[in-house]
């Protein structure tokens, strides 16, 4: 593998492939090599196939994005993100479902099934056998349908587990707490009716060919009655299976206050510039705490958005502040500057905030003032006042991360300003150097200089 070192512009050069049987470089008529280059036919091979994928996302969508999701089922980071990607196209992805799931993602209608190969405990195997098993007698009627149908031997009790936590029973019976409960009985009612059967045995009904739901004898078993899990402990078995949320997310009742006040996606995080300032809503999974050198704690935590997920470095000074906030599942706004460990890039937090929290200010503008220069300029003036500075840490690296101990002058407002415009059907944000420090005082100087505002909560759920 070629590490490249240096760049150089070396102006319009004809290029020979030299065919080299591993590498693959192109070599100069100067003699210079230059590995990776692309050629004409090389470049035109890239376009059609860029053209093709283009045309498909477009013209097809669902089948599109359901193709993609089956190309990564083994990646949960990307199967999140994809599945984050079909809900901005407006594709609902739906969660597995024993009755319609197949191997892979499957579309149906404006509709994604979710790939019974994606989940966690059910190997090949198994799914091949409750397919088989679906295609020769239909569809399943409940649990113990399925059970006395399949060998215990392909389809297991955490294989059945994990169809249910993740929901691909819920058309079956939606209470997973009281499929869980009828589980263990209803394996030893299948296992005993199997080796009835492997033996030969049977009972009068049988002879007379009756069912044993219909004769009343060797009914289905089931577990005490139970209350299903609550909503919080099924989105945690789901993500244990799934690696992600599915059915439900708790950062879903803040996705569009997200998308305008924090546009950054954690999932694109890796793209973004080093050392660049972001805002992002988001949820801890894992809290790391740390004792430095000098007996000061900080943290290193997992955030989660609906895209997917990063990690972020809370040095001391700044866990002092926000320790209070850093609790796990905990829906946060977050500020912080990108940086890079080992290629791959996390947040350094500068400033935690509770989304309940959360204060903005919204501006109402007149179709006048849009488009009236003055009117913005006075507008610019009093956002910038209302700013302030303080004195922060500026990045430093230490042991490998970005350290936030050295101060340095910086915008210190944390209170998001939007804008609606008359006529303009959707919202404006304005960027973070105009966010202000305080929503009741910005609200008074914008009213005193003509502007009709108003101080306003993140919308939540």
């Amino acid at each position: 593998m070629v590490k490249i070192v240096s760049r150089k512009s070396l102006g319009n050069q004809a290029v020979f492939d030299i065919g080299l049987k591993q590498d693959h470089n192109f070599i100069l008529n100067n003699g210079c090599v230059a590995s990776n280059c692309f050629n004409k036919s090389h470049s035109v091979a890239y376009g059609y196939v860029t053209y093709q994928t283009a045309y498909l996302k477009a013209n097809y969508p669902v089948e599109y994005m359901a193709a993609l999701l089956s190309s990564v089922s083994g990646d949960q980071d990307k199967v999140q993100r994809y599945i984050a990607s079909c809900h901005s196209m407006g594709i609902e992805v739906l969660p597995p479902d024993v009755n319609s799931s197949g191997v892979d993602f499957t579309p149906r209608g404006r509709q994604i099934l979710f790939g019974l190969a994606a989940i966690k405990n059910l190997g090949t195997g198994a799914i091949e056998v409750v397919l088989a098993a679906r295609d020769k007698g239909g569809a399943f009627k409940s649990l113990s349908d399925l059970c006395s149908r399949i060998d215990s031997r392909a389809l297991n009790k955490k294989a059945l587990e994990a169809l249910i936590q993740t929901g691909a029973l819920d058309t079956i019976q939606p209470n997973r707490h009281q499929l869980i409960s009828d589980l263990e009985v209803t394996l030893e009612w299948a296992s005993r009716n199997a080796k009835d059967r492997a033996s030969g045995q049977g009972n009068l009904f049988d002879l007379l060919g009756s069912s044993n739901a219909d004769s009343g004898f060797e009914r289905e078993p089931h577990g005490p009655m139970v209350e299903d899990f609550p909503p919080q402990e099924k989105l945690r078995l789901e993500k244990e299976l799934l690696g992600f949320y599915l059915s439900d997310h708790p950062l879903k009742g803040v996705s569009k206050s997200a998308k305008l006040m924090a546009p950054i996606n954690l999932g694109d995080l890796q793209e973004s510039a080093e050392n660049r300032t972001v805002t992002a809503i988001a949820l801890i999974l894992e809290i790391k705490e740390i004792i430095t050198k000098k007996g000061d704690p900080m943290a290193i935590v997992q955030l989660e958005d609906l895209t997917g997920s990063a990690e972020a470095v809370i040095f001391p000074k700044v866990y002092a502040k926000v320790r209070s906030h850093v609790q796990l599942d905990r829906r946060l706004m977050v500020w912080g500057k990108v940086d890079r460990k080992d290629e791959r890039a996390q947040l350094i937090i500068e400033d935690i905030q509770a989304i309940e929290a959360v204060r903005m200010v919204r501006v109402e503008l007149s179709h006048e003032q849009a488009m009236d220069i003055q009117a913005l300029n006075r507008l610019r003036q009093v956002l910038s006042e209302q700013v302030g500075a303080q004195n922060v840490q500026q990045p430093v690296k230490q042991n490998g991360y970005r350290n936030s101990d050295r101060q340095s002058e910086t915008q210190t407002g944390k209170v998001p300003v939007i804008a609606s415009v008359e006529y303009y059907s959707k919202l404006v944000r304005f960027g973070n150097q105009f966010w202000v420090k305080d929503d009741i005082s910005t609200v008074e100087a914008l009213t005193k200089a003509g502007f009709k505002a108003t101080p306003d909560a993140l919308i939540t759920q």
